[in-house]
This record gives C-alpha cells, structure tokens and sequence, in this order.
C-alpha cells in the first residue's frame, strides 16, 4: 500500500502538469557559450543564461581550472578550520578584496550559502535588520535564520522613503543592517545605493550588498552597482558569485572589512559545516577576473548588446521592462502563459525561461531575457525575430505591471 505523503505529492505534481505550471529540467549536452547543444532540441540560442561576460567557455579560464585540478586535486575532503582551505583559496579572496577595493574576502560553496551565514552570524538580539521587498530568495532565507529578539522590517521595493520609515521604526536597536541586491534578478533594475547609503550614514547603520548579477555587468570596469554609483570602498558588506559572469563554474563570497571575515571564520555555520570550494573552482574565479581586467572592453561590448536587445523587442512592439542591466524581463501574466511561450521557443531553436508564481507575483509572470557577450548581433536579432513571432501566435504583447 503506498504512504499518503507520496499519494498526496502526486496529486500535486499532477496538478502542476494539468495547470501548465510544471517545471522541466533541460539538460545541456555541450559548453556554454552563445549557442549550446540541448537534448531533445540540438543546438539552440541561449538567452537564459547568467554568463554575461561570455566567460564560461573561454580557452584561458578552462586551462587555469585544468592546471589547479592537477596540482591540487578535487579538493581537501574537509571543512576549512579542519584541513580545507588551500593556497589557492588565499589567493582567490586576495584577488576579490583587491577587484571590489575591500579589506577582505571570505569564499562559500555559493552565493545562496554567503548570504545566509552573514546576516545571522552578526546580528544578535537587540539588533534591526531590514531588507528590500524583492530581495533574492538567498537573502531572504537568510533574514528568516536570524536569532530571536532581532527586529526585522521589510521596505518597499526601490522606495528610499519606506526604507526611512523602516530605519526610524528601528532607531532603539543596538546595530542595524540594511540588505538588498544590486541588480534584482527577476526584475533587472538597479538599487538606488546613493540614497540608501545617505540613509544608513543618517541612521548609522550597516549596508550589505548582494550584487551578484551586477559584477561584471555594470560600472565602467564591470566592479558591478558600487562602482556604478561611485561608492567603491564605501559598502560594507558585498556578497557575490562565480557562477554568473565570473566564470559561471560556482562559488561564492562575502568581502568586508577584515573583522566581519574574522567573525565570519569563528560562527558561520555555513563555513565550520560544509567544504571549501574546490580548487578548480577557486582558480576559475581568479582567472575571470584577471580576464576581465585585462580587457574591460568585454563591459562594453555587452552594454552594446544589452542596448541593441531592447531596441529590437520595442521595434517590434514589445515592451520590456525598463532597466539597465542584463535581465530583461517581459511580463507576459500567467504562469503556464509564461511556460507555454518558454517551450515554443524551444521549438524555434531559442532558449529562455518562463518564470511564474511561486518566483514571482501570482499575475506577473514573465519571461527573463538575458544577454551574454558572446551572443553575436545575428543571434539577438534572430531570437528577437522568434520572440515576435510566438507572442504574435500566443496573442502576447508584454505589459508592464500596476
């Protein structure tokens, strides 16, 4: 006789099919790059992809994981007080404090899991935190670990006024830190840092920025929102990626002052309790960067592209979302309305996602354009050409939100 739990996670999985809400795994059988071989679909355009640099497969960054994988091996089989932190993971942190201009740098296996040791592992009780209604999902689990007796606040997304209100609110609390992304990723617009710095300096309070999908994206040298807005050397807390235009392999970090990487290293349960990155993995980030500052005309072609996309969707009237980064989204409604046009595309050899409820807003579910540098022009104006023609057979026009 089968348990009930399993009945009942059918039922809801049945559910999700008949709904046209059902998420499916794709599996790429080639490198990534601008084009990519997809089982079932062969070769296709990728506009989905967070490697905005064009980096994952470059011939440079893929030799220096191959010589750190011969001369470390996979890794030390081990958490990183114990025995698990190599030279290279110096090196690695090294190199991040230098690009982002802070005093320190402490690696994690991921972003997701960098966000969620800081904000509990400084905060205590009788501390605020407040954080942007459309943080990233890491962020927000990592508000939800904080300890008893911290207050915590939500503002309004983007709203210097809300998050005043918030901060006021919080005015009794021992230590305060405000959080937000710096290019939100299922919206693709920019946090207004200047304001919020103004805030912080006015309430004293701390700024941690998770600015995955700005770093190497934004700012005249690709240092991501900070440099954007002028303020390297003025953030507290910047948490991001190798996995997005770094390299795109994985790994994450927090760069700060060398106190909270300190703090970090003594009770952060996400490095006492999980491995190191593995050495390959540290080796691909130091070469991204080192690529990248060697040729800071890869920021440059990619606004380019960026600018050339959006220009394409409106002349053939559809309207994106307003923003200056990567992610372009157009918002389409319905979750299976986004799923539909995910996998028409597919059939038109271009590969987005459709993203819906429970990632974003019930009724703003869109699809997420995003634009690599190694996408040729003749790749975006193909997709473009694609986009139109199934939103034109799905009877979608893209709207932007109330």
């Amino acid at each position: 006789m089968e348990n009930k739990f399993y009945k009942e996670m059918k039922k809801e999985l049945e559910l999700l099919k008949k709904n046209g809400r059902y998420k499916k795994l794709r599996f790429l059988k080639s490198p990534l790059s601008g084009h990519a071989k997809l089982e079932e679909f062969d070769d296709v355009i990728i506009m989905c992809s967070n490697n905005y640099l064009g980096l994952a497969n470059k011939p440079e960054i893929i030799e220096a994981g191959i010589k750190a994988l011969k001369k470390y091996g996979t890794g030390a089989a081990s958490v990183r007080f114990i025995c698990g932190t190599f030279d290279i993971h110096r090196k690695l942190e090294e190199r991040v404090a230098d690009f982002l201009q802070t005093e320190a740098c402490l690696t994690y296996m991921s972003c997701m899991d960098a966000n969620m040791a800081v904000i509990p592992t400084l905060l205590d009780e009788g501390d605020g935190l407040v954080s942007d209604e459309l943080n990233h999902a890491s962020i927000i689990d990592g508000c939800r670990l904080v300890k008893k007796g911290i207050e915590k606040r939500i503002y309004n997304h983007r709203d210097l006024s809300s998050l005043e209100k918030k901060l006021k609110e919080l005015k009794g609390c021992k230590n305060i830190l405000v959080v937000t992304d710096g290019v939100f990723s299922m919206e693709g617009d920019i946090a207004p840092l200047s304001g919020i710095i103004k805030l912080t300096k006015r309430y004293e309070a701390l700024i941690m920025v998770d600015d995955s999908h700005g770093i190497g994206v934004l700012g005249k040298t690709g240092r991501g929102t900070i440099e954007y807005y002028d303020l390297m050397g003025k953030i507290d807390i910047i948490t991001g990626t190798f996995g997005k235009a770094l390299g795109g392999a994985g790994g994450g970090f927090v760069a700060a002052k060398k106190e909270i990487r300190d703090m970090l290293i003594q009770n952060s349960r996400f490095s006492l309790f999980s491995n190191s990155i593995p050495p390959v993995l540290a080796a691909i980030g130091i070469a991204s960067i080192d690529y990248l500052e060697s040729d800071p005309e890869l920021v440059v072609s990619l606004r380019k592209k960026i600018k050339h996309l959006r220009n394409k969707l409106k002349e053939n009237n559809i309207k994106p979302l307003e923003g200056e980064s990567a992610i372009i989204p157009i918002i389409v409604g319905e979750t299976s309305i986004a799923i539909k046009i995910a996998q028409e595309m597919l059939q038109n050899e271009v590969y987005v996602t459709g993203f819906g409820f429970p990632v974003v807003p019930e009724g703003e579910a869109r699809i997420r354009l995003q634009v690599s540098d190694a996408l040729s022009y003749e790749d975006i104006d193909k997709a473009v050409d694609k986009i139109s023609k199934v939103f034109s057979v799905l009877s979608v026009k893209g709207k932007i939100p109330n």
